[in-house]
């Protein structure tokens, strides 16, 4: 009779809480109560905090808010070291530029001769003083060519910082996405943990009224206290992962991430043919190649030399008279003549090319394997969030009931439950690694701004 009852609540309890883990879909732990009520942190809150404009790949759903822009200590673009360093770099750039076509100053020359000598030169006497100007002038077009190299070379730093905010972005969505998973994941040993603790009550109930042997309750022991080792870890992760995103965006990460958006999967298909001239690494290429054409510029006028013209006045002290004095001068290139300076430049300028060339490859390449992996992993995740999942969480609830009517042993309990818990793992993983090579392949694929380099 005790057997009886006692086996009636085992049964009770089990399928109470296997009703209970397969009821939220698609197969992830449903969120608590408290959970519900505070406002999703988006990513679109995530970027907003860092300065970034939201991505249509992130739109805001019900329980979602789109955040503050920024954080309670000002947290804005211009806050965080890599754009701050990527729109230092651009102001520098942007004063060279007014620097290069800025002329030659001229340069107020005076002279005196003829003075502390022997004889009629003693003293101040016969003293001869010359006071001019001398105003050097550029040839060869060295003035166009340096606001060319300037110029080129400012779209380059422009160019950079938008490559700074993609890199920004990809990074606040990485570690949006590693924050995401590692909350999903404590959220699943969580539950694996409240399974395990709730096998080892059974089991000592069934040993205390002589339905198994002492083992079974040890066996449940160890299972427990690995779910709940496995808890806290992943309860440990998911607060340090929390915290890499606070300490970049400067700003606290309030209330849960957005499990809609983790767990959504966009349609995905054969890998589209993309072209990779306007993305931000084929622009920047070419911004280097232009950058040393202008260099070879630069360098073919530096063989041109320059004139310097000087316009004098001579006062004769001897007769207290005063004369026009007119100089010019020009360096003659013996040993410099700018050849190599040229041979240097070209050299540069065949090397950009080539980078450029190389850079058109290892983008295809890049977008390609990154093509293959949102796919792969999208298709993963279908399966395990799916039909895998819904079999794992089936095949543990027959194996519970069937343990407590005492129809199955607990090794066949303990191999559905390791099942169910590595199938759920791999859903988040896969969620992850679906959501990361999104986020890579959006980054690879950023088309570049229409810049003019023209910062006056």
């Amino acid at each position: 009779m005790h057997r009886t009852i006692a086996t009636f609540m085992v049964a009770a309890s089990l399928a109470s809480a296997a009703e209970a883990q397969t009821s939220p879909p698609p197969g992830l732990p449903a969120a608590t109560t408290s959970s519900q009520a505070t406002p999703a942190f988006s990513l679109d809150a995530a970027l907003g905090a860092a300065g970034m404009p939201s991505t249509s790949r992130t739109t805001a759903t019900d329980t979602t808010t789109g955040g503050a822009a920024s954080g309670p200590g000002g947290s804005t673009q211009s806050a965080l070291p890599s754009i701050g360093a990527a729109t230092a770099n651009v102001a520098a750039a942007t004063a060279a530029r007014r620097v290069a076509g800025l002329r030659p100053n001229p340069e107020l020359q005076t002279q005196v001769e003829n003075i502390g000598g022997s004889g009629p030169y003693r003293g101040l006497r016969s003293s001869e003083t010359t006071v001019g100007v001398a105003l050097p002038l550029e040839l060869g077009g060295k003035r166009p060519a340096r606001v060319a190299l300037a110029t080129a070379r400012l779209t380059r730093a422009q160019i950079q910082a938008e490559i700074a905010r993609a890199d920004l972005r990809l990074r606040v969505t990485q570690l949006y996405i590693e924050a995401a998973a590692a909350e999903r994941r404590s959220e699943v040993l969580a539950e694996q943990a409240g399974i395990a603790n709730n096998a080892l009550r059974i089991a000592r109930e069934r040993v205390q009224v002589g339905d198994v042997g002492p083992i079974e309750m040890q066996r449940a022991e160890v299972l427990r206290i690995n779910a709940q080792v496995a808890a806290d870890s992943a309860t440990r992760q998911a607060q340090a992962a929390r915290a890499n995103l606070e300490t970049l965006l400067n700003a606290p990460v309030t209330g849960p991430l957005d499990r809609a958006w983790f767990e959504r999967i966009d349609g995905y298909g054969p890998p589209r043919p993309l072209d990779v001239e306007g993305t931000l690494a084929l622009v920047a290429a070419q911004a280097d190649v232009r950058t040393a054409d202008a260099q070879v510029r630069v360098a073919r006028s530096l063989r041109i030399p320059d004139l310097t013209v000087s316009a004098f006045a001579r006062r004769l002290a001897a007769t207290n008279d005063t004369a026009a004095v007119v100089g010019l001068s020009i360096p003659l290139p013996f040993f410099n003549n700018g050849n190599a300076f040229v041979a240097q430049s070209q050299a540069e300028q065949t090397q950009a090319m080539a980078l450029r060339s190389l850079a058109v490859v290892d983008t295809r390449q890049q977008i390609a394997s990154a093509q293959t992996e949102v796919a792969n992993a999208a298709a993963t995740a279908l399966a395990a969030g799916g039909p895998g999942l819904a079999a794992a969480q089936e095949a543990a609830r027959i194996a519970r009931i069937g343990w407590a009517q005492g129809k199955f042993d607990q090794i066949a309990l303990l191999d559905a439950e390791r099942t169910l818990s590595q199938t759920r793992q791999t859903y988040v993983d896969a969620l992850a690694a679906y959501h990361d090579a999104q986020a890579r392949l959006d980054r690879l694929t950023t088309p570049a701004p229409t810049i003019s380099g023209d910062e006056r």
